[in-house]
């Protein structure tokens, strides 16, 4: 009997991918529940902001076991607490954290089960993991349920901090099978990766546990997350100040949709420091785990995605190495569908209102999608092949004349015909009227697919004005792959023309207060999340009006408004107007930026988002 038991362990401790519709969906099943039926209707989640004392285990694992407990009797089926809540966040070294670390599973996930049978409920938290074969530390968090211990993610994405004692994950990003669904994990620094929700969501999560010690970039990157992947995320952060860094609260509940479903209070200083335990609660409703932001995962193209998997570090000599400045308009306006003169008299009226006179000239002007004759939703389908153009027609007359005139590059976007096909293509033209570059539009939004064959490359231009300059077109923005890409290969810039009314993203959700530089209103967190992925100047160029209501905000999305580094702009929702913006490339002094980007990336756990 006792071999039996064992074999049954060993048969449950292995992980299982199972291949659907072309996702692979990974369940980590020490504890599996796949047996279990599934929670029946909505339930209740907690983030536990708690805030552990230094090299104090005992005193913390008792305290945060009582704040677990009021969370499960207030009807939490799940709860989270932040990263290292078992011994505090900052440790200089290994002999340093000896005395605290505990093994998965061990003493710890053995006391918080108590709690979870009990209960029937489930909880997340961080610890300092010491694997008992190696005796590596990892900075980790585990998941306990109500059959007990059920397995453990180890950090992927470390900052400096843990460095110095923690050895980089080595787990992947696991999905456990639970009766509230299918829950992945991701801590703090992880978020600054694209990729590590992203493998979370290609492996079937519903929802992401998220614990964090968080001073803004962790947590101001969630809602982008959500959205991205149509996950819930709740997270749990700190609000206390330990050896000088200071954690600013604002646990978070986030909806699919991205929406802010519950906030712990926002603490900005030291000063204001909350050391006390705060419990936010929120309801997740398992009916939304199959929204329209996941099913947008099957649209996904792994084969394009392969130079996700490059690790150009720490040199790269095809980099940019001087910054440029770049003055840059976003021109929007209401567009005369299939009226190619009629947008060409509206671009030039706009850009020609807002250069005049002694005004200075830009070195780039973005249009938005389709510039001349409009977004394809406002056309019939059936008559697209007669707005089409080869590479050297009329539009690319218009485009050289504009360019010329101001001495400035233009990215511009319209209907190619070429080989039998027809294409949604953006071209970057250089102020000689030279083209420096085409992208085919790589994910076709559902209008597209009617007439348009996509692209097969996402690739970046050299401009001698602007550095290097990649572009996304309309609903490419939604697939996050392609901003790490542009990382990759080193993009200064990104240029999206756009035909916008709401179809994805959202509004701005962050507490405003959270970003040193405030967000403008009408900022969108999919735009923004592109340049801070990157780390990558972006600059949008959408629509105004129609009966489609297209909504403006053209804007520049920048590299670091959180910590104050510069300043996003946004465009009117609704007015005619070319959106002026500087700013200065590379920004290699700041404390994150693309060169450090690129070399903490963790390629070798990418590769599930390059398979088919």
């Amino acid at each position: 009997m006792k071999s039996m038991n064992r074999l049954g362990l060993l048969i449950l401790s292995f992980i299982l991918v199972i291949s659907v519709g072309g996702a692979f969906f990974t369940y980590h099943a020490e504890g599996a529940e796949k047996e279990e039926k599934p929670i029946q209707g909505p339930f209740k989640v907690a983030s536990i902001q708690f805030n552990p004392k230094l090299n104090n285990l005992d005193g913390n694992v008792d305290e945060l076991y009582k704040q677990i407990e009021t969370a499960f009797k207030n009807g939490a089926k799940l709860a989270v607490a932040p990263e290292m809540a078992t011994t505090g966040y900052y440790y200089e070294n290994r002999a340093a954290i000896k005395p605290y670390v505990d093994t998965l599973p061990g003493k710890t996930t053995d006391k918080f089960s108590e709690l979870t049978k009990k209960y029937d409920a489930y909880v997340v938290f961080g610890m300092a993991e010491r694997d008992a074969k190696t005796d590596m530390y990892y900075d980790s968090s585990a998941l306990v349920g109500p059959k007990g211990y059920i397995g453990s993610y180890r950090k992927t994405h470390q900052w400096e901090t843990e460095e110095h004692w923690a050895a980089w994950g080595d787990l992947g990003v696991p999905v456990f099978q639970t009766k509230l669904g299918r829950i992945a994990i991701n801590i703090c620094m992880d978020s600054a990766y694209p990729e590590t929700a992203r493998l979370a969501a290609v492996g079937g999560a519903d929802i992401i546990a998220f614990p964090t010690n968080s001073s803004a970039q962790a947590v101001s990157a969630l809602p982008a997350r959500a959205m991205q992947n149509g996950l819930y995320i709740v997270s749990a952060n700190r609000s206390n100040t330990e050896n000088g860094f200071h954690m600013i609260g604002a646990s978070a509940v986030w909806s699919p949709e991205g929406k802010k479903l519950a906030e712990a209070k926002l603490v900005l200083t030291p000063d204001e420091d909350v050391d006390q335990t705060t419990i936010t609660y929120a309801t997740v409703d398992p009916k939304q785990y199959n929204n329209e932001n996941k099913k947008r995962l099957k649209e996904r193209r792994p084969e394009l995605y392969q130079d996700l998997m490059l690790y150009v570090a720490p040199w790269d000599y095809t980099a940019s190495t001087k910054p440029k400045n770049v003055h840059a308009l976003a021109v929007q306006y209401t567009p005369v569908p299939g009226d190619k003169q009629a947008n060409e008299d509206k671009i030039t009226k706009v850009i020609s209102k807002k250069i005049s006179g002694k005004s200075e000239a830009p070195n780039l002007i973005v249009l938005p999608e389709l510039s001349l004759t409009g977004p394809s939703e406002l056309l019939p389908s059936d008559e697209m092949a007669g707005y089409a153009e080869t590479i050297d027609g009329p539009t690319a007359d218009f485009m050289k004349s504009l360019a010329k005139k101001y001495k400035t590059a233009v990215v511009y976007d319209f209907i190619e015909k070429s080989g039998g096909h027809l294409y949604n293509t953006a071209v970057l033209m250089n102020k000689d009227g030279k083209m420096d570059g085409k992208y085919r539009q790589t994910h076709l939004s559902d209008s597209d697919k009617k007439w348009a064959s996509p692209g097969s490359r996402v690739p970046v231009f050299n401009n001698k004005d602007l550095g290097k300059v990649g572009i996304m077109i309309g609903n490419d923005v939604n697939f996050p792959e392609l901003s790490s890409i542009f990382a990759v290969h080193r993009a200064d810039t990104i240029a999206v023309p756009s035909s916008w009314h709401g179809q994805f993203g959202g509004d701005m959700a962050i507490n405003p207060d959270m970003s040193a530089n405030r967000y403008p209103d009408g900022a969108m967190p999919i735009w923004s999340e592109i340049s801070i992925d990157a780390q990558s100047y972006t600059i949008i160029a959408n629509y105004v009006g129609t009966e489609k209501g297209y909504k403006g905000r053209s804007a520049l999305y920048t590299l670091d408004p959180l910590y104050g580094l510069d300043q996003p702009a946004v465009a009117s929702s609704s007015k005619e107007e070319a959106l002026s913006v500087k700013y200065q490339t590379i920004q290699a002094g700041n404390w994150f930026n693309q060169e450090k980007l690129i070399s903490s990336r963790r390629t070798d756990y990418y590769k599930p988002l390059i398979e088919k």
